[in-house]
């Protein structure tokens, strides 16, 4: 269950608890909707949490970078005559 169907049972639990007056026999809305909040930031939590593990960023590796070093052949040192 991704992150929002998480929020949707949160709103639909908060929907039945306190937006509700209905009574149905052998059944307590209200429980039912707090069952479903519960359930709704188990869910988030869960998924936050997984979330930021798959986050760790890792610094890429250091690469080492020689000098050139320029052979100077017969004096001339800019590059020209060799």
């Amino acid at each position: 269950m991704g992150l929002g169907g998480c929020i949707i049972l949160i709103a639909a639990g908060a929907i039945l608890t306190f937006a509700t007056d209905w009574h149905m026999k052998g059944v307590n809305l209200d429980l039912v909707g707090l069952i479903l909040m519960a359930v709704g930031l188990i869910g988030v939590t869960t998924f936050t949490s997984i979330a930021r593990r798959r986050r760790v960023v890792v610094p890429p590796p250091t690469t080492l970078v020689e000098e050139e070093r320029h052979h100077h052949r017969d004096g001339y040192g800019d590059g020209y005559g060799i």
